[in-house]
């Protein structure tokens, strides 16, 4: 039989963990018919609630439901990260706990694998329960990075996305510190099927992505898989230094036609607090750039365990 390895990262999800697990079962029908066996990793990103006992419990009275748990909170890239290393299936799919990644999906997911797809993702086509912001910032991020990036990354893709082993060994192979794992799907290759489904709403709790959790996400997105950037910052350092020899002539033969050449004082500082301003951008650019390459030579872990059923 072959074994599909299901990774359902968790942060204060203990409502939603059973309710995944019953909903997830009612594929058990068609998981037999196709001869596939299961396991499902949730994967405790340091909750502070009892998300950990909850899998316990179904541990007790299922032995294909297994745990890990972080020592603390390293983050979504992490958690998946650590469940593809952890799965042993011939198959691999990532799911979120909360049900908005619906398990029916399933049966239609492996039919595209049998068509010869190497992995079959899911992307909403609506947005429906988000806030009009986010949604509107979501879309831009998507846009700039088809432009500044050469790695495709689709608008609306989710994380639900089913793999056959071995693009999961490519994206493992990947085992960079500040990881855009949406990036890394697309950078990797391989023949993909989109499927498309409504956005769903989670079934209880909140969401942990609020606006700046999202906005320093798509810095890490285009820091990761896009230079534009840095090229950027080196143009408009280029451009202030024509603009600059450009006044100075116009202040050169303005002072000798018309001499007066205090005036003009307000235009100046102003002309120096934009210039000023440009150049922290850039240097802010630049930083972000050198903070991920700080952080890949300091060779720190991904994630440490603290349990694993």
């Amino acid at each position: 039989m072959k074994l599909l390895s299901v990774i359902v990262p968790c942060y204060n999800e203990e409502e939603n963990v059973p309710f995944f697990y019953e909903e997830f079962l009612k594929n058990e029908l068609y998981f037999k018919e196709k001869g596939i066996d299961w396991e499902i990793l949730y994967v405790d990103d340091g909750s502070k609630d009892n998300t950990a006992e909850e899998v316990r419990k179904l541990h007790i009275s299922d032995e294909r439901v297994h745990l890990l748990s972080f020592s603390r909170n390293f983050g979504k890239e992490a958690a998946m990260y650590a469940g593809m290393e952890k799965a042993k299936g011939d198959y691999v799919v990532i799911m979120d706990a909360d049900l908005q990644d619906p398990p029916s999906l399933l049966p239609e997911m492996f039919a595209g694998l049998e068509e010869g797809y190497d992995s079959v993702a899911t992307r909403r086509v609506t947005r429906k329960g988000e806030p009009a912001i986010r949604s509107f910032f979501a879309r831009m991020f998507y846009r700039l990075m088809k432009k500044i990036s050469r790695t495709e990354i689709m608008d609306g893709a989710r994380d639900y996305r089913l793999m056959n082993r071995k693009m999961v060994d490519a994206i493992l192979s990947m085992q960079e510190y500040n990881r855009f794992t949406k990036g890394i799907f697309g950078w990797v290759g391989f023949q993909t099927k989109w499927l498309e489904f409504e956005n769903v709403k989670r079934l209880k709790g909140e969401t942990k992505w609020n606006f700046w959790k999202l906005l320093w996400y798509s810095i890490d997105g285009i820091t990761a898989f896009s230079t534009a950037p840095l090229s950027f910052a080196a143009v408009m350092g280029v451009l202030f230094c024509v603009l600059a020899f450009v006044l100075i002539l116009f202040i050169i033969v303005r002072t000798l036609i018309f001499g007066d050449p205090v005036s003009g004082w307000p235009s100046l500082v102003c002309i120096l607090s934009l210039i000023s301003g440009v150049q922290l951008f850039c240097l802010g650019i630049l930083g972000q750039y050198l903070a991920k390459t700080y952080m890949e030579v300091k060779k720190r872990p991904i994630y440490l365990l603290k349990e694993e059923l």
